[in-house]
């Protein structure tokens, strides 16, 4: 009884300990990739061609999703806002609540979880691909520097690319909850603009654009990061890209949970 108890008890220090060991070597190689992008940005090693190849990838190909999703969240927000409020408040309020959901919260956080998706799963499992069929070891050997042509572009072009979608879809969200709101609640259009600027803070397009660096930066260093530590061929790579999204989203939760005490206080 007292060997399984102790059996169980070095098992649950051990479980721990590889946990720990696990989230050490993810943590120093993450920050590894990021200054060895950063030393190859600073030495001109990275070519202009190759960001704006991963910016039209990033950005003009992911418009059409990008659009659907903002306009979606815009409608459902003034809709439940007109729902929630109207008949206790003035129906200009719906205007601040469709404004501030969309610019503090909706857009940031919906684009980039799209680009979770579309953009990051497809880095993992394009560069994943590359290590197992050995790909990565070819760049090498001709001499020719993996992060400045693989990871630096792709973290350049997310960190441009990203706020630039947060703006197209405040711009289309605001637009949908607004249309929603004269449909739903008879609502005008100058009586929402008017209950847009009456509570707007010029933070408040700061912070967004704030979240939407942040995970511009985030997504691709992550997918990169997983990519690269791909191992056992094909069913390696689908179980490495499952792993990078459901790392990239988590990561991406808590940042956006971080920011409020960080930026909003």
């Amino acid at each position: 009884m007292a060997h399984s108890i102790l059996s169980a008890v070095v098992g649950w220090f051990a479980g721990i300990g590889r946990t720990y060991r696990t989230t050490l070597e993810h943590a120093g190689a993450l920050g590894a990739l990021v200054w060895d992008s950063f030393v190859a940005v600073v030495r001109l090693k990275v070519r202009p061609r190759d960001v704006l190849t991963q910016m039209h990838s990033m950005g003009i190909q992911s418009l059409p999703i990008v659009f659907v999703t903002a306009s979606l969240s815009g409608i459902v927000t003034s809709q439940q806002g007109g729902y929630q409020l109207i008949s206790s408040s003035p129906p200009y309020v719906l205007g601040t609540l469709v404004v501030n959901s969309v610019v503090l919260e909706l857009s940031p956080l919906l684009t980039a979880i799209v680009l979770v998706g579309r953009i990051g799963a497809r880095i993992t499992a394009e560069l994943g691909t590359m290590v197992v069929s050995e790909q990565i070891d070819a760049f090498e050997s001709l001499g020719r520097d993996p992060v400045a042509v693989l990871a630096a572009p792709r973290i350049i072009a997310g960190v441009v690319t990203l706020p630039l979608l947060v703006g197209f879809a405040n711009v289309i969200a605001i637009w949908a909850g607004m249309q929603m709101a004269r449909i739903d609640v008879g609502l005008g259009n100058e009586e929402f603009l008017f209950g847009a600027r009456l509570f707007w803070h010029s933070w408040d397009l700061f912070y967004g654009f704030s979240k939407a660096v942040v995970f511009g930066f985030v997504i691709p260093v992550i997918s990169v990061h997983m990519g690269l530590r791909t191992k056992g061929g094909a069913e390696g790579v689908g179980l490495q890209t499952t792993q990078a999204v459901m790392f990239m989203i988590l990561t991406i939760l808590i940042l956006d949970a971080m920011f409020p005490p960080l930026l909003l206080q």
